[in-house]
């Protein structure tokens, strides 16, 4: 199981614009072969801050992500939204119970 965190930090100024975009990325996303979970979080302590939880069955299923259109849309069009460059960390796990 791939568990991936993308940390966003967004100009104020466009934070409705990104939550609109980055809706179609996570509908798209969680009908996707291989997703577990794919969840965008509003940090409660920094402004203007979210972080992407995603789950994937496999490398395979990230790397189908990756190359999907809407990824690759909404990734042309993030930095346009961003104060920060992304934060992107990513956890190989399993299941413990």
């Amino acid at each position: 199981m791939i568990l991936i965190h993308a940390g966003f930090f967004v100009d104020p100024l466009k934070e409705q614009n990104f939550l609109e975009e980055i809706a179609s990325l996570i509908q798209a996303s969680r009908q996707e072969a291989g997703n577990i979970s794919y969840q965008l979080y509003k940090d409660t302590e920094k402004e203007h801050a979210f972080t992407m939880v995603e789950v994937w069955e496999d490398s395979a299923a990230v790397a189908s992500h990756n190359s999907s259109e809407h990824f690759t849309s909404f990734s042309a069009k993030a930095g346009l939204f961003l104060t920060a460059p992304l934060d992107i960390k990513i956890y190989d796990g399993q299941r413990l119970k």
